[in-house]
């Protein structure tokens, strides 16, 4: 319990967004609290928890991302009422919902209740914190205030015409509609910075997969004698799947049972007890392959995300998926590879490709 001051909370600060930067010293308010970047930081909601970037300046009144009163303590609706009003937001992945909070979730059109207190679990896959609800309305819609959290607005920087002509031979599995789909997990992905930097992100990251999956073809590493490979033992939690369960799945080929420990974790979704889940759920799929692309540096020293969006290039991003493996000499042909797609596809976006190409 906190003892009850008469001391006036600070006002809040502008709120928090996930698709803004924040460099040391700035600040923001979330949930009824102001904090404060230590450093650099994008897409990580603040708390007291994660990567410790972000500091409590404690409460604060008025603005912010507080919850509405309908969604306090005091007043949360069980998991089946209905809500009141449609006072409610766009889902996205990784922003903290309480108990009694109603989002829309874009993929379905549908609105879903919180259950249970959650960091942004996906509402069509943890069924035990989200359950579905209505507005009260019949066709229930959010309010005008949340239009702009809705995960890039205005559509992708790439058309489905520009895919399909990007991918002619791809695998029917990877469906634009899957990519665009996966999109509401980053929503900073491809929509950060300039309009050319938003489309020469989208082409690495699109060329990378080009290469990775030789054209949108093979959803599943080809070589099967690797696949008893990728269990590390030496985790606490194992190979609940099984030894040979961890295979290259996906865009991104995803492997490594630590790998889809820590995927499924940002994502809300068990993927080390399921990992067929990426070869069988389009946007499962997708996500993974932008959730590395977003928060693993690889064999790098940097995010693929960030080696876009500040500037090192498309070198890099070769850098932080194969290391070694390709750049400073170890496979000069692969690092070609990469870089004539993305030459093609920034082409077809009609953006510059930006230097720094090599690694």
């Amino acid at each position: 319990m906190v003892p009850t001051t008469s001391t006036a909370a600070a006002a809040c600060t502008t709120p928090y967004s996930a698709t803004q930067v924040y460099t040391g010293g700035t600040s923001a308010s979330y949930n009824g609290h102001n904090w404060n970047a230590k450093w650099w930081t994008q897409g990580e909601t603040p708390s007291t928890g994660g990567s410790g970037v972000w500091a409590d300046q404690g409460a604060c009144g008025g603005g912010g991302t507080s919850p509405s009163p309908s969604t306090s303590t005091s007043t949360s609706p069980s998991p089946s009422s209905t809500p009141r009003a449609c006072e409610l937001s766009i889902w996205v992945a990784g922003t903290q919902y309480t108990t009694g909070t109603v989002v829309k979730y874009v993929p379905n059109g549908k609105f879903y209740i919180a259950t249970h207190d959650n960091p942004g679990y996906d509402p069509t896959v943890s069924t035990w914190y989200w359950s579905p609800t209505t507005c009260g309305t019949d066709n229930p819609s959010p309010s005008p205030t949340s239009s702009s959290t809705t995960p890039n607005p205005g559509g992708f920087v790439v058309s489905e015409a520009q895919f399909n002509q990007m991918f002619p031979g791809r695998n029917s599995f990877y469906t634009y509609s899957g990519l665009v789909a996966a999109l509401k997990a980053y929503p900073a992905f491809a929509n950060t910075g300039s309009d050319t930097v938003k489309k020469q992100e989208a082409a690495a990251f699109l060329a990378n997969i080009n290469h990775e999956t030789g054209g949108l073809v093979y959803v599943v590493e080809q070589n099967t004698a690797n696949y008893p490979h990728y269990c590390d033992t030496t985790q606490s939690y194992g190979c609940p799947a099984g030894q040979a369960a961890y295979y290259g799945r996906g865009p991104i080929q995803l492997s490594w049972n630590f790998n889809y420990k820590a995927a499924g974790d940002a994502l809300g979704i068990d993927l080390l007890h399921n990992p067929n889940l990426v070869q069988t759920d389009a946007s499962v799929a997708w996500q993974t392959g932008i959730w590395y692309w977003m928060t693993q540096n690889g064999p790098g020293t940097m995010t693929a995300h960030n080696a876009m969006v500040n500037g090192n290039g498309f070198g890099e991003t070769i850098r932080s998926i194969n290391g070694s493996l390709e750049c400073n000499g170890g496979n000069p042909a692969q690092v070609q590879s990469r870089i004539n797609a993305y030459t093609s596809f920034a082409s077809i976006l009609g953006v510059p490709t930006g230097s720094n190409l090599s690694c």
